[in-house]
């Protein structure tokens, strides 16, 4: 999970879901990147039991796991914070 969490793109992915789930296609317009490069991440990011998938019709949507995430990802950057 903490692996997961180190690296910087995964973790501002987090907090791109940590308002509102969302699908792979809106995460790559958002942040500019190719549909399979956000999958990958968030294959990742699932592994770690970080989000959650829902299919809607044809769609995905990925959304924050529970509220201990988001309190990891809290403290993570707060720590990041403390050490600038």
């Amino acid at each position: 999970m903490f692996k997961a969490l180190s690296d910087p793109l995964r973790l501002r992915t987090l907090i791109l879901l940590a308002d509102q789930e969302r699908s792979v296609g809106e995460l790559s317009g958002i942040e500019s990147e190719k549909i399979g490069t956000v999958s990958a991440r968030l294959k990742v990011l699932l592994t770690a039991r970080l989000v959650k998938r829902r299919k809607d019709g044809q769609s995905a949507l990925y959304s924050i796991a529970d509220y201990h995430v988001l309190a990891l990802i809290d403290n993570a950057i707060d720590h990041a914070c403390e050490h600038h």
